[in-house]
């Protein structure tokens, strides 16, 4: 992740600091949710740095309906925003509204808030389309003298967001998660490292790649890291990746794949050998 500008820096930490008794108070107050928007329209400015009379609409519609806020930089959708009153409980069910507005749009991201609690979810256009949650934010817990907590903030703020960085962050998460762990490790490369390593152990075992797979998926990896839409999709992104560079890596390891039971094979070059100790003819 990239160095918080000093400048979006310090207008988080500003901001937060008067707006959390803001928060505070308006959750005390239990105020409704037209007036939640005011305020989350005002976060969005004061805090995530958008402009509200340039980058922030509450008249997006969709289907002949307007969902209740909407983020547009340089001009393109970019955020649909679904705000719930500041006293209620965030739940799943709350975004299935947005969601549909925005894989009606083609927008990728939505984000679910209720003034204090920020979820960011991306879609998934599969079949049915689905939604992930990537960054969740509690405002009010938040240190507004710790910059090393402003990370979640910086992600959806308008300076991240025209640099990508929020899909970037959830490129990374998509590759370091159990289901892409749990197929590298059954993928064929790694197998044949931990094959060789185990055969270090015990030269007379006979174990096949097959039998060592077999025995990692049902009793070392856990059950769920193996079944289901994302433990596909992580399978095919490795075996993918492993047609491109980790068929480098094996080929540098080829001379190490044969167990090193048998006796120390150190050959010595053909150059270093005692010449008188072979004879001419012998090869």
């Amino acid at each position: 992740m990239s160095k918080i500008p000093a400048k979006v820096s310090t207008r988080i930490s500003s901001a937060l600091k008067r707006f959390q008794s803001i928060l505070d108070s308006a959750k005390a107050r239990d105020v409704n949710e037209s007036d939640t928007v005011v305020i989350v329209t005002d976060l969005l400015q004061e805090i995530f740095g958008y402009d509200k009379y340039t980058d922030i609409t509450s008249e997006h519609m969709i289907r002949g309906t307007y969902c209740d806020l909407a983020i547009k930089v340089d001009g393109k959708l970019a955020l649909l925003i679904e705000v719930k009153a500041i006293g209620l409980e965030l739940k799943d069910g709350h975004v299935k509204q947005a969601v549909d507005y925005a894989a009606n749009q083609g927008c990728d991201w939505v984000v679910l808030t209720n003034g204090v609690i920020w979820r960011v979810y991306k879609l998934l256009f599969s079949k049915p389309i689905e939604n992930e949650l990537v960054v969740e934010i509690d405002l009010t817990k938040i240190n507004h003298k710790d910059e090393s907590a402003f990370e979640p903030i910086w992600l959806i703020s308008k300076e991240a967001w025209s640099k990508s960085h929020l899909t970037q962050f959830h490129s990374q998460r998509q590759i370091v998660n159990k289901f892409t762990i749990a197929a590298v490790i059954l993928s064929e490369d790694v197998l044949s490292i931990v094959r060789r390593e185990i055969r270090r152990l015990a030269p007379s075992l006979k174990l096949e790649t097959e039998e060592l797979a077999e025995l990692l998926a049902n009793e070392v990896l856990k059950r769920d890291t193996l079944d289901g839409d994302k433990a596909a999709s992580a399978k095919r992104l490795v075996n993918k990746a492993s047609g491109k560079t980790l068929r480098v890596s094996k080929s540098g390891e080829t001379s190490e794949e044969s167990p090193s039971s048998a006796p120390d094979l150190a050959v010595t070059p053909p150059e270093a050998a005692p010449q008188e100790s072979v004879p001419e003819k012998q090869v």
